[in-house]
């Protein structure tokens, strides 16, 4: 047995949904179950609606004027991992998902004594949610900018459910959670804590 393997976590999935609590969301369902699968490798945390802050546009840490990204960067940096859940708008992740990425930028600059991002110690995954196809493409666009910022991602680190082409049924309407999508989830919480423990044991080198 690994000896890290319950070593406590601590986690935050960033629900990019479009809509306001307390609408019901379906990225927000998805992002709760993630966090429920983590919960059983030893990961705590908790879910921010980010449409319920104040989240500035821009590229800097912080953009002044009552922006609420300093308090999220907080909890994202005092986490070993990040989920980002978000819907498929258009073919592509939500416009507030886009937003947190763009936000994210500013951690290229932060960096630690020896040059290394603040976010290399902190692994990421991806919940897609949408009724098109277009889960692929969304979670390689989300994929590619949380490496860009500093983010590692595990085997399979993207779970998702899409409906059918053309109709009107959400994730959040389904009877049960499809045994496809909750056996994906559960592989994405498996691999990314267990990834989230060997880069706490094992830190990148020095930039």
């Amino acid at each position: 047995m690994d000896p890290n393997h319950h070593k406590p976590l601590r986690a935050v999935a960033l629900v990019c949904t479009l809509s306001p609590s307390p609408s019901p969301s379906s990225s927000q369902l998805l992002a709760e179950q993630t966090m429920a699968a983590l919960s059983e490798h030893g990961v705590t945390g908790k879910t921010v609606r980010i449409a319920d802050h104040d989240v500035k546009p821009g590229v800097q840490t912080d953009m002044g004027d009552g922006d609420a990204w300093p308090e999220i960067r907080d909890t994202i940096l005092g986490c070993d991992i990040l989920i980002l859940s978000t819907p498929i708008w258009l073919g592509h992740p939500s416009s507030i998902a886009q937003r947190v990425l763009e936000r994210l930028n500013a951690e290229i600059s932060e960096t630690d004594d020896e040059g290394r991002m603040l976010t290399y110690g902190k692994a990421a995954a991806v919940c897609v949610v949408g009724n098109e196809d277009g889960a692929h493409k969304v979670g390689a666009d989300l994929f590619q900018g949380l490496n860009d910022v500093g983010f590692s991602l595990a085997p399979n680190a993207v779970t998702y459910w899409v409906g059918e082409a053309m109709q009107k049924t959400d994730y959040q309407d389904l009877d049960k959670t499809p045994q496809k999508t909750a056996a994906t989830t559960r592989t994405l919480a498996a691999n990314t804590a267990h990834l989230a423990r060997c880069l706490k044991a094992a830190p990148y080198p020095a930039s």
